[in-house]
């Protein structure tokens, strides 16, 4: 399914770095002290390395997640074929009384022209009348039953040809239905098996690993916030730069194929949503990640974008591939608050910009809600960037 949405990267320029001296000396201090561990080749015995503990089980997450979108998808599309499943058969039982009722109003038909005679000769008929008239009235009346029961036949005809349709249609359904329920069935195992291997793995980590592997995480948060404070400086100075300029397209830092929006001035309609959004998502701060959770109590990544924004009356699909086709794409340097931040080449991740290079976003089993920059996993891992309304 991912595949259907999916775009591919281009390398698009992307803002310099500035790193002063103290923050320089800082992280070289870092990485000598994690040079032994976080580096270091597997021992003797086979075990692996810290670093490769941690990508195996950042690997895990990742994919885990692009299951999570999978069985969202899933989910979504079983319950929209239930409904349909459920008119289906509404309308054949409905189709099926009128069959019956049609079949009831022929048997009366056959019963009273039994009775009646109505099928004996005019000759026979009319020697039978009471009088020349009662011949002539009998006649008219026989006339006009035999155009109802004609019409009472097409009738009964078209209707048992329409419920057969309508059987048929739901057969195929039910067929859909259960092939679908399947596909759910597979992608929620698939989750429950990357999320337990995962576990497995920390599991097996001593409590000096465990230590070594948050020094390592918390370096990777410090560079990530140096590049958020670069791009805002950017922005900054995009924003500053726009009355002077013509209007001609941003570069696109956002690493989307996709036609991006110049960078233009504030949109009163869209900030005013925007920060209904944006107040939605912070309110949720703290919440842990579920994978497949809408809220209110949980979220996964999707389920929190699409639940801000409907705080805002901003209807968005379910799963981040429907969510990265719902709205304009723009460049990085003109992501506004509000704006939908999509993550891998498959699509399987998105935040809420908040501005400055931050995020809210529901991370990733075991975490919570919370505010990050949007280089969390790298520059490289940034696909695109969506304003949704």
């Amino acid at each position: 399914m991912a595949s259907q949405h999916r775009k591919p990267r281009s390398a698009g320029p992307r803002v310099a770095g500035i790193r002063t001296p103290a923050i320089a000396t800082a992280a070289l201090t870092s990485v000598a002290l994690l040079s032994q561990t976080a580096n270091a080749a597997p021992s003797d015995d086979g075990k692996p390395s810290l670093e490769e503990v941690e990508k195996k089980v950042d690997d895990l997450y990742r994919q885990a997640e692009s299951a999570t979108e999978k069985y969202n998808a899933a989910k979504e599309k079983t319950t929209k074929q239930r409904k349909r499943v459920d008119s289906l058969l509404d309308d054949v039982a409905q189709r099926t009384q009128k069959l019956n009722e049609a079949r009831e109003e022929l048997g009366s038909y056959a019963a009273a022209q039994y009775r009646t005679g109505a099928s004996a000769p005019d000759t026979a008929t009319f020697l039978l009348a009471d009088t020349p008239q009662d011949y002539l009235d009998q006649n008219q009346l026989m006339s006009r039953v035999t155009d109802r029961q004609k019409g009472a036949v097409d009738d009964y005809v078209t209707e048992q040809s329409a419920t057969m349709r309508k059987r048929q249609e739901a057969a195929e359904s039910l067929a859909s239905l259960t092939d679908t329920q399947s596909d759910l069935r597979t992608a929620k195992a698939t989750v429950q098996k990357k999320l337990g291997d995962a576990r497995k793995l920390l599991s097996r980590l001593t409590a000096q690993e465990k230590a070594r592997l948050a020094a390592i995480e918390k370096q990777r948060q410090e560079k990530a916030a140096r590049q958020a404070a670069e791009l805002a400086r950017a922005q900054a100075a995009a924003q500053a730069a726009t009355p002077q300029e013509s209007g001609g397209p941003s570069d696109t830092g956002a690493g989307s194929s996709s036609p991006s929006a110049p960078a233009s001035p504030s949109d009163p309609s869209y900030d005013a949503k925007a920060e209904k959004a944006l107040a939605f998502a912070r309110a949720q701060i703290g919440k842990p990640y579920v994978w497949g959770a809408v809220g209110p109590g949980s979220y996964d990544c999707s389920g929190l974008t699409q639940a801000a924004w409907k705080a805002a009356g901003v209807t968005l699909p379910r799963t981040t591939y429907d969510q990265v086709n719902a709205g304009t794409t723009v460049s990085l340097t003109d992501a506004r608050p509000g704006d939908l931040v999509f993550f891998y080449d498959d699509i399987s991740h998105v935040g809420v910009y908040i501005g400055n290079g931050m995020m809210i976003h529901a991370p990733k089993p075991g975490a919570y809600v919370r505010e990050e920059s949007i280089y969390y996993d790298g520059e490289s891992g940034i696909h695109s960037v969506v304003r949704p309304a």
